[in-house]
């Protein structure tokens, strides 16, 4: 099994370190170079008068001298002692400047599409339960892709809540702490129908939206109904690809999106396609059952509904589809932010019946984290 990132990273030898006053650079063995401001490393400082056991900081950054310089630099044994100008003392791990060399490197995203349909990231309770490595390969594959399927979950009411807990903890919201997903006579949401759904995100009216959403399948007696899901990042990119402009109005325009029954009223404005610092897809937001009028300046209109109709286009491309028809006991996690999922129409004859509940990414990371730093 190949070793875990961070710990390539940390095999990195520190060859050399250069004072330049105003900044440190260094080398690695590996062939990584970087320049560190003084500012950067004198706040950045692991020194004990510098944080507190618990690895929190103990000044602010009002307390730094603007003009801090580094007055003396040395490497020795893979470590740097410096110190600064204002008299602090400090040595870092030169594996501590290795993962943290600017710029970061981001590693590039595994995007999919239909042909993730082959090879479905899928994993055993008993497993994920039972075992370190196996819940790490699950939570793995979720951050990684933005969806998993978990096989052999009990087949009861409220199992589902057990599965969030593996990680996190979980979003109880106005459906409660988890809900039906099945035809009711006088439903509050299309979900609740044997109707088909278009591929969506979840409560894009909400802010913020839930990072997570798990649906586990209790019964599953008629034909159709199928579920569907789709990488919204890749859709993303081929809406780039081919049509910068469309990318760019969703991209710089919020629209509303609405949620109203009778013991709610959610709203919230978010871009259908969200960046981040570094221009890259952050977040999707699309569910054309909840999005509201747009408010959008009359100017801006007639182009971003072409837009808004080239990706929903795009995003029900055979291509980018990933179909799967879930069993008793089965459930799937996807990142909501990400991945949007769907349906087939469900046979009227029939009878389906699923729960779903909502967590949260972070919780998921935490638990992910800890897991690769005991393994």
């Amino acid at each position: 099994m190949p070793a875990p990132a961070r710990s390539l990273r940390d095999a990195a030898l520190l060859l050399a370190v250069q004072n330049r006053a105003a900044s440190l650079a260094l080398a690695w063995s590996d062939g990584a170079t970087a320049e560190l401001p003084a500012i950067w490393l004198r706040d950045n400082s692991p020194a004990p008068g510098a944080r507190h056991a618990n690895g929190q900081k103990l000044f602010d950054i009002t307390d730094i001298d603007p003009t801090i310089h580094i007055v003396a630099a040395a490497a020795q044994g893979g470590r740097v002692a410096m110190t600064f100008s204002d008299g602090h003392e400090v040595e870092f791990e030169g594996a501590w400047l290795h993962r943290h060399a600017l710029p970061r490197r981001v590693p590039p995203r595994r995007l999919w599409g239909a042909d993730l349909g082959r090879n479905l990231p899928a994993h055993e309770h008993v497993a994920v339960v039972s075992d370190a490595a196996a819940r790490r390969a699950w939570l793995a594959d979720i951050a990684e892709l933005g969806f998993a399927l978990l096989r052999g979950v009990p087949v009861e009411s409220g199992a589902l809540l057990g599965v969030a807990e593996l990680f996190g903890h979980v979003r109880e919201t106005n459906y409660g702490r988890f809900f039906e997903v099945r035809s009711e006579p006088d439903p509050i949401n299309l979900a609740y129908t044997p109707m088909g759904l278009s591929v969506h995100t979840d409560n894009p009216y909400r802010d913020p939206v839930p990072g997570l959403q798990l649906l586990h399948c209790l019964v599953a007696e008629s034909d159709g109904g199928e579920s569907v899901v789709v990488d919204g990042f890749r859709a993303a990119q081929m809406l780039a690809a081919e049509s910068g402009s469309d990318f760019d109005l969703l991209t710089r325009h919020a629209v509303p999106f609405r949620f109203a029954s009778a013991d709610a009223v959610l709203e919230a404005r978010a871009r259908l396609i969200t960046l981040d610092d570094r221009g890259e897809v952050a977040e999707i937001r699309f569910n054309n059952r909840s999005i509201a009028a747009f408010d959008l300046d009359v100017a801006v209109m007639g182009a971003f509904y072409a837009a808004y109709r080239r990706f929903a286009e795009i995003l029900r491309r055979p291509a980018l589809e990933v179909a799967f028809r879930l069993a008793p006991g089965e459930l799937f996690i996807v990142d909501n932010r990400r991945v949007l999922h769907g349906r087939r129409a469900i046979a009227a004859s029939g009878w389906r019946h699923l729960q779903g509940c909502y967590a949260d990414m972070d919780g998921l990371r935490s638990t992910l984290s800890l897991l690769e730093r005991d393994a």
